[in-house]
């Protein structure tokens, strides 16, 4: 592990000259926990390679052993030996931080335990909404509710299996909700139908890697018809298998945004050309914004442009919203203000995205203002400052970009980025 836990308190971000940077970055935190909950369904023992190693795929295993799956780490690899879709019921609560995919996954999950499992988090998480994913739940016949009246965390699970049949769901806060009823529905008790309320999916993409995975695993999952929803065969597991990790896209943006904001290039390898991950798109905003962008076939690379980035005055970031913070902070050095719409899910993430980055874009300089699902950016005199991150190791990421042209950015709280990429400011110092 890195020593992100051992890093200031403030961490000063100095200016440097044109990058000429390749690098790879850690595996895929939503590839990860999917494959990590598959492995743990399917029968017999799967190993996947290059996982990633951070706060949160560690507290997906450690919920998966209470669970009763065995989990050995293996040099940069885990073998899980899974359980054939027979989970145990947890001896104690399960505790997991402020780590949103294992939440609502093992929500889900819990329902096949023998058991009953009670699932809640830190402060934060029970401020993160849940309710509609429970309601989903009990709509397929699992007994489950929620331990409070706001709708958040914790919650108990009864156990004993999930019936299945047809549902509806509210998934336009987050796409979590349908991720974590398809992962375990091929151990319902018959086919699941999960349909999306109006059609409507926030970050629609992370459903594609959802099903990705549930087909690599031997799931039969697949998009229905008229694409307002998601259908599960009942009666095909998953199987356990050697399965490789891809680089994570929504690590990447960082060092791409970086040659975007200082100029010169930043090239990752590892990431295939086929890649479902959404944050990708990120490249043909960039490219709009005057970089060049080379695609290879087990690499991405962004040249900045020599004239300066110009504004798009206006995107739609609903399908990749963990690329908003680094993108917001591009903003910051366009040739004009740009507004980023349809993103009012990111007022539920590990902090309200939108008002910290209207917080700390104006404490570098920006002139910037927010509604309840879009931010407007308007680039100033900028200046630096100390960066609030709100515990958000995106925003920790993101900001430091800045500091690669704007002297005197320090950043507070560096180690959050334990949550996705410990050796975030390790690799950093080396840009």
């Amino acid at each position: 592990m890195s020593n992100a836990a051992e890093r200031p308190r403030l961490l000063p971000i100095e200016p440097r000259g044109t990058l000429d940077l390749t690098l790879v970055v850690p595996g895929s935190k939503s590839i990860t926990n999917r494959a990590l909950l598959a492995a743990a369904l399917a029968a017999g023992e799967s190993r996947l390679e290059s996982p990633l190693d951070s706060d949160d795929t560690r507290v997906m295993r450690e919920a998966l052993a209470q669970l009763g799956i065995e989990i050995r780490a293996d040099g940069g690899d885990l073998t899980v030996l899974g359980r054939g879709g027979r989970l145990l019921a947890p001896v104690e609560h399960l505790s997991l931080g402020n780590a949103g995919t294992a939440m609502r996954f093992l929500t889900a999950a819990c329902t096949l335990a023998e058991g009953p499992a009670v699932l809640d988090g830190d402060q934060r998480m029970r401020e993160r909404p849940i309710g509609d994913l429970v309601n989903a739940l009990a709509g397929l016949g699992a007994e489950l509710e929620l331990l409070q009246a706001t709708g958040c965390p914790p919650l108990r699970t009864t156990g004993g299996g999930l019936p299945g049949g047809t549902v509806e769901i509210d998934a336009s806060r987050s796409s979590q909700y349908v991720s974590a009823i398809l992962l375990a529905a091929p151990y319902a008790a018959s086919d699941v139908e999960v349909r999306c309320r109006d059609g409507s999916i926030a970050s629609r993409p992370y459903v594609d890697v959802t099903l990705q995975v549930m087909t690599d695993f031997g799931a039969e999952a697949r998009w229905l018809d008229d694409a307002t929803g998601v259908s599960v065969r009942s009666g095909r597991p998953y199987h356990a298998r050697h399965y490789p990790i891809e680089p994570d896209a929504s690590s990447a943006i960082y060092p791409l945004c970086a040659a975007a904001i200082r100029g010169g290039r930043a090239r990752v390898v590892g990431i295939p050309p086929d890649s479902k991950q959404s944050d990708l798109a990120l490249l043909e905003l960039l490219e709009r914004m005057g970089c060049q962008v080379i695609r290879g076939d087990a690499f991405v690379e962004i040249r900045a442009p020599e004239a300066g980035l110009v504004s798009l005055s206006s995107v739609d970031m609903n399908a990749l919203p963990d690329a908003v913070v680094g993108y917001a902070v591009v903003a910051l050095f366009a040739n004009g203000p740009t507004r980023i719409e349809n993103v009012g899910h990111l007022r539920i993430k590990e902090s309200d995205r939108l008002h910290a980055l209207e917080t700390e874009l104006a404490r570098l300089g920006g002139r910037v203002k927010t509604g309840d699902d879009w931010i407007e950016i308007r680039p100033g005199p900028l200046h630096g400052a100390e960066v609030e991150t709100y515990d958000d190791h995106r925003m920790a990421m993101a900001f430091a970009l800045a500091g690669l042209r704007v002297p005197g950015v320090v950043i507070r709280d560096p180690a959050c980025v334990s949550k996705s990429w410990p050796d975030f400011f390790t690799s950093f110092e080396s840009w």
